[in-house]
């Protein structure tokens, strides 16, 4: 529970953090409210006071900003999945591209040569994956959505504009079934949903085995699904097994494309893809462009996941070696890999996040990198890179302004110049920044 403390403040807003909260200062002290914009003057409460700063919560706007718009979900002022819908989709990527130059600056002490143009893409309807909460309470009532902003209760959601039209209408269906499945069966985890081109799964996750009756409603459900026009599948997974098709005799892959590169990527429930396929496909574009790999040229892909980026540069270079952690990652790669017609991409299984310099040396030279980190970074590979082993050219594509600020900072100091950087709108609503960046060996 929150601890409200203190009501009635005023303050001017002046800018916005990497959580999507209005940043004032009063008294000299930074005082993070919830619900506010740059430019605005708002009426506040405060919620928390610690030594640095406090966190307050917007009661009233007093003097709205020019980019201030109408949420588009009821769901707006409780559910913790966006953050930024009362703001437009223009100072939604303003405000991440301020949030990428802060953290450059303050972080790394770099900044690039040039500011790329952002990309966008669609507003509404973008979410292709999204993992569903399914909560009981002592009654026995189910909740099926999305964690409260700052708390582990769940809001069942009934609707929700940023996932496809088609996804967002089983909602409804989905938390009623959830409150017979629960009585019959018994605690369900979780629930994922993955949107390909042609398919769309439910993927339930539970701890118990899947009892008979339990099974007949799945399978009532997904019946429903798919006379109503749409083409979906069920899926089971217990724990952390490999999940299963509730009916295995009609379970072809889900699949994205990538159609600037004419690749396309199969995968499964539990893969690793971008919530965003439009927005995936433009990034991959950008990225590729940057990168620019030549007939002659070696490239390597670190973090390589399902082959994202490394098949569609296995369209240019002469050879593409993909690096990923996970033993399942690497084997789903390389089949996407002999599917597309990639015979000159490798993939190797290796920590990435243990790279050291012996590490490098038995990768041998590349002419160029990328580098496609989750929220951690690549420090340690930045840190590894040395002479004679260094790329001529890096593209960095980051999910986390803060950690591509830090390995800036240690290529900088390894002799790369800092060419180009802009943000990507993955996550339009939310305030998760997501980014690219050029960097050229000198």
């Amino acid at each position: 529970m929150k601890q409200v403390i203190e009501f009635n403040n005023t303050a001017d807003v002046f800018s916005i953090d990497y959580e999507g909260r209005g940043v004032a200062r009063i008294n000299g002290k930074t005082v993070f409210i919830k619900g506010a914009l740059p430019n605005e003057r708002v009426a506040f409460r405060l919620i928390r006071s610690k030594k640095q700063f406090d966190e307050a919560e917007a009661v009233s706007i007093i003097r709205p900003s020019e980019e201030r718009v109408a949420p588009k979900c009821c769901y707006f002022n409780t559910c913790g999945g966006c953050v930024l819908q009362h703001a437009s989709p223009r100072a939604q990527v303003a405000f991440k591209q301020r949030i990428l130059e802060e953290q450059l600056s303050r972080i790394g002490k770099v900044f690039p040569e040039q500011i790329l143009p952002p990309v966008y893409g669609s507003a509404w309807g973008y979410r292709h994956r999204v993992r569903f909460s399914v909560s009981a309470d002592k009654q026995g009532r189910v909740r099926v959505g999305f964690r409260e902003k700052q708390s582990h209760h769940i809001v069942a959601i009934e609707s929700c504009p940023v996932l496809p039209m088609h996804v967002s209408a089983i909602l409804p269906g989905l938390n009623r079934l959830m409150q017979d499945f629960v009585k019959i069966n018994g605690r369900v985890n979780y629930i994922e949903c993955a949107v390909g081109e042609q398919l769309t799964i439910l993927n339930v996750c539970m701890q118990e085995t899947l009892e008979k009756a339990a099974c007949k409603l799945l399978e009532r459900f997904s019946d429903g699904l798919n006379q109503s026009g749409g083409k979906w599948q069920i899926w089971i997974q217990h724990g952390k097994k490999a999940a299963y098709p509730l009916c295995p005799e009609n379970a072809p892959e889900p699949a994205y494309r990538l159609p600037e590169f004419d690749v396309e990527m199969p995968f499964l429930p539990g893969d690793f893809t971008q919530i965003n396929t439009e927005m995936n496909a433009l990034m991959v574009g950008r990225a590729l462009r940057l990168l620019d790999a030549r007939p002659n040229e070696r490239v390597a892909d670190l973090f390589c996941g399902l082959g994202n980026f490394t098949l569609p540069i296995a369209k240019s270079a002469a050879e593409v070696v993909g690096l990923e952690e996970a033993d399942y990652l690497v084997r789903r790669a390389r089949s996407n890999a002999a599917l597309n017609g990639c015979t000159n991409a490798k993939f190797r299984q290796t920590d990435l996040f243990a790279t050291t310099p012996a590490t490098v040396t038995q990768w041998g030279y590349f002419d160029k990198m990328l580098l496609d980190p989750p929220r951690a970074g690549a420090y340690a590979v930045t840190q590894a890179l040395h002479a004679p082993y260094l790329p001529k050219r890096i593209v960095y594509v980051s999910c986390n302004p803060s950690t591509l600020a830090r390995d800036a900072a240690v290529l900088a100091g390894k002799g790369y110049c800092f060419k180009a950087a802009g943000v990507i709108n993955m996550f339009a609503q939310t305030a998760h920044v997501e980014s690219i960046a050029w960097f050229e060996l000198h």
